[in-house]
């Protein structure tokens, strides 16, 4: 039968909302985790995706992702009624919520996805909480509301000054670690280069920060080792040790030149579904 979708929302450009009907992945979901889809029921590709909410109640998950290879732009194109036929979850370990006193949230690009179920569960467990948040531009900007509302302070920061501060989200993250009461905690999400300078930024102040990874992931249980990771010199599967690390154990450079690995094919998936959209709406405009 699949998992129906309840509603979708265009929320930039290339980054999609789903809410879609999962009843036993919404009673079971914690902050931190994810969920492997699988758009049909043959050899399809499985992607990883974070659980951005849930809601036990309806019985429904949210799911938002930025359209980059052939599977999320199907899945971008998929409309409410339409159905996911395999939803694996949730995986992962989930967010260790505590109240550690004062928690920074630093989100960046479609990261604030992921951030935003642990900025919430993190201000619940009564910790002071600030977020950061920054896209490149205004229109690239997801959840800034959200995170507004669960926030005792927010940040806005885009690289061009079109929204908020004209900084890297880092600038303000070394304000707040040179404070005369410096975070107790920050969780940074976000594109690889950002969570690394993230934690080079904290790294002198000696301020624990955690990270959450996306990883090259297969089956999602640790058998394939594609999301393998190298942490304090160890290796690490994100998959099932993760998806969150210590930031100033990673090693981003390898992570990063291991996520580059099928970026080629990315970007000619990427462009021939744009091609093929194109070639529909002419199409339609001529019937």
């Amino acid at each position: 039968m699949g998992h129906k979708i309840m509603q979708r929302r265009q929320l930039a450009d290339e980054v999609v909302q789903l809410t879609v009907e999962a009843p036993l992945i919404a009673a079971e979901r914690r902050p931190g985790q994810f969920v492997i889809v699988q758009l049909n029921d043959d050899f399809g590709e499985r992607i990883p995706l974070t659980i951005a909410d849930a809601d036990a109640k309806s019985g429904t998950i949210t799911l938002i992702f930025q359209t980059v290879g052939k599977t999320t732009h199907l899945l971008g194109d998929l409309r409410e009624g339409d159905t996911i036929a395999n939803l694996l979850g949730p995986l992962g370990q989930p967010t260790h919520v505590e109240k550690y006193g004062h928690v920074v949230a630093v989100g960046g690009g479609i990261g604030g996805a992921p951030l935003y179920p642990i900025a919430k569960a993190m201000r619940e467990a009564g910790n002071r909480l600030t977020v950061i948040l920054g896209a490149r531009n205004r229109d690239l900007l997801i959840l800034d509301q959200e995170m507004r509302a669960v926030a005792d302070e927010f940040i806005l920061c885009t690289d061009d000054g079109s929204a908020g501060r004209k900084a890297l989200v880092t600038e303000p993250l070394r304000e707040l670690c040179e404070a005369t009461h410096a975070p107790d905690l920050v969780v940074a999400i976000g594109p690889p280069i950002m969570m690394k300078f993230c934690a080079e930024t904290t790294r002198p102040f000696n301020i624990r920060t955690v990270v959450s990874l996306n990883t090259i992931m297969i089956d999602g249980t640790g058998m394939c080792g594609g999301c393998r990771v190298s942490v304090g010199g160890e290796t690490r599967f994100v998959c099932v040790d993760g998806p969150e690390f210590d930031g100033h154990k990673v090693d981003f450079d390898n992570m990063i030149q291991r996520l580059g690995a099928y970026r080629e094919h990315e970007d000619v998936a990427h462009e021939k579904c744009h091609l093929e959209l194109q070639a529909n709406e002419r199409n339609a405009s001529d019937t």
